[in-house]
């Protein structure tokens, strides 16, 4: 097999096997969609397993839930800076698959569904229940009841935040005062700290995973083929075929067999995926290779440092779980010596990173480039609010769909909560061609918006979808649920949104960057998107709902919080995206006529 820089050239028989592209393309193709089956068919599932088999908090759920996401864009930077100097890309995608897969297969042993107790007033009560079932969706018939000595008291949420404790009778025995109700559960110190190392487990793998099978994709093409963008978007289309199906499945499964099944249809697609490269039958030779020139095969120190990342990682969870929040009256300073050392790392290196740059560009570069930079630096900044918002996806709007969302479909069945999160992938797979000929034929006529525009209007899409589910808010039912169509509304504007700004991100990071900085600032790119996955958890800590056994005690109260939550970030979106619009004008100056 010749090595990528001895392909045919473009057009040739060989380079045009599959669809006009090179055959090894659909290889790379199949093993993304495994590895984003497996990875979306767990992110489906995490959110209502975190609050429903284990019992955390609301709080603790999102907090937990955005700190594994933000490391999952993280660490690629590890991962890429390792394949390239040293790996090869085809062993780091071979050894991430495998971590992943193991982390997946951990995920499965959730032990015993946590034991539900509440505090009274100091006290601490066992909590008993009724009718409840450890899976993704409830029965609907559940109850649960405060042991007091011989009695069995009726749990109740009032609108006002006070609880009633209901006797067998109807009446109240007992009124606890508003914030004098905490519900918790007790949990295997053993099963939860497994929980844990498959999440870290997940997120290490994929920091090898995740750049390098992209990297591969672009060794097929040899330098100057008009035909690698639309490869890539071929690719990509594996992404969202992948994620569709998984977010499907992966709910079904554990709804109808238990949680474990769900996760481990997740870990079967990501061996899948690891197969593939690795039984390749000689497909992928000279591609994903470790750089030329090594004198010595550093992979088993590799592996064994990915092995010690693990633990540490596990760390930053545990971290991040047992943060208190910072006192009443501290301001600001307060607020980030309070923050976790997660909170800390990323805020940091963003806040610091993000001026030392452009420092770097003033003194490095001519006043062009400069400008260039300072106009790349401005829309890194929007894309971290965009992504924020994004990403309530897989934490608020997974908990909102579960409990004030009728999930029925015209009457004649009903999807899971985490089934909803394949809306937004099958609305890409249809609009992501439409929106393509879109931009192509606006393109021709010379009124295709600029980057800072489609910026500025995916802004304030997101800010558009939740404003539209809020809206659909106001016809919710005596059960105070929203028609899943409403939900769908929502995903639907969502989509379109990224749209507008997913697709043109990385291109134009590498239109506007220095030449010699140009990995820094991609870098620097998933770093935002890794702050904006942080921030979306603190986000949806904000929309937390009081839960006993992980379920809300009362409904009303629990569509008022999040109504109020989309409301208020829905018009902060609107008005950011309304300020880059305005700001488009002259960025596009600063921009120097890159499009």
């Amino acid at each position: 097999m010749n090595s990528p820089s001895e392909q045919p050239m473009a057009g040739s028989a060989a380079e045009s096997g599959w669809f006009g592209h090179p055959r090894q393309l659909a290889r790379l193709f199949t093993t993304e969609m495994w590895e984003r089956f497996g990875y979306y068919g767990m992110r489906a599932l995490l959110t209502l397993y975190l609050t429903k088999h284990f019992l955390f908090s609301d709080s603790t759920t999102t907090g937990l839930y955005g700190g594994f996401t933000a490391l999952v864009y993280l660490t690629p930077l590890v991962g890429g800076l390792l394949a390239d100097r040293y790996l090869g890309s085809k062993k780091s995608v071979k050894f991430g698959a495998l971590m992943m897969a193991a982390g997946y297969f951990i995920l499965c042993f959730g032990g015993e569904t946590a034991k539900p107790h509440a505090v009274i007033e100091g006290q601490r009560y066992e909590v008993v229940e009724e009718n409840t079932i450890d899976r993704p969706t409830a029965t609907g018939q559940e109850k649960r009841f405060v042991v007091d000595g011989a009695q069995k008291l009726l749990i109740k949420g009032n609108e006002d935040g006070t609880v009633s404790l209901l006797a067998p009778d109807g009446s109240v025995a007992r009124s606890v005062a508003k914030g004098g109700f905490e519900s918790a559960g007790t949990r295997s110190a053993a099963f939860t700290l497994l929980l844990l190392v498959g999440l870290s487990m997940i997120t290490v793998g994929n920091g090898f995973f995740k750049p390098n099978i992209s990297t591969m994709v672009g060794e097929l093409y040899p330098k100057g083929d008009t035909r690698k963008d639309a490869g890539f978007t071929i690719f990509y289309m594996g992404i969202n075929l992948g994620s569709l199906f998984s977010q499907l499945l992966c709910p079904l499964l554990a709804d109808a067999v238990g949680w474990w099944a769900g996760f481990g249809l997740a870990a079967i697609g990501m061996v899948f995926s690891w197969s593939l490269i690795q039984f390749d039958g000689g497909r992928l030779a000279g591609y994903g290779e470790p750089p030329a020139g090594q004198t010595k095969d550093r992979s088993l120190f590799i592996y064994f440092g990915a092995a010690i990342a693990v633990p540490v990682v596990l760390f930053l969870f545990q971290n991040l779980m047992n943060a208190s929040p910072a006192a009443e009256g501290a301001g600001f300073a307060g607020y980030i010596m309070a923050l976790p050392l997660m909170g800390k790392l990323l805020f940091g290196t963003f806040i610091i990173g993000v001026p030392a740059i452009l420092f770097y560009a003033w003194k490095e570069g001519n006043k062009v480039e400069f400008q260039m930079m300072v106009a790349a630096m401005v829309l890194i900044v929007f894309n971290t609010v965009f992504w924020t918002l994004f990403e309530q996806a897989g934490s608020s709007l997974t908990l909102f769909a579960d409990r004030n969302t009728d999930l029925s479909i015209f009457g004649l069945f009903s999807i899971s909560a985490g089934q909803t999160q394949f809306f937004n992938a099958i609305f890409i797979v249809i609009l992501a061609p439409l929106m393509s000929i879109l931009w192509a034929t606006m393109g021709r006529r010379g009124i295709e918006p600029t980057i800072p525009v489609k910026f500025g209007v995916a802004l304030a899409g997101v800010g558009a979808g939740f404003l539209f589910l809020v809206w659909g808010a106001k016809f919710a039912g005596p059960d105070f649920k929203v028609s899943i169509w409403w939900l769908a509304g929502l995903y639907l504007i969502h989509s379109v949104a990224e749209l507008c700004i997913s697709p043109v991100g990385l291109s134009m990071i590498t239109k506007l960057s220095l030449a010699r900085i140009v990995g820094m600032m991609m870098g620097v790119w998933f770093l935002s998107i890794s702050v904006a996955q942080y921030v979306a958890g603190i986000v949806a800590q904000v929309a937390s709902v009081e839960t006993v056994g992980g379920q809300v005690t009362n409904l009303k109260v629990s569509l008022d919080t999040y109504t109020a939550v989309f409301t208020t970030i829905g018009w902060a979106a609107v008005a950011i995206g309304g300020v880059l619009l305005l700001l488009a004008a002259p960025l596009r100056k600063l921009m120097h006529g890159v499009k």
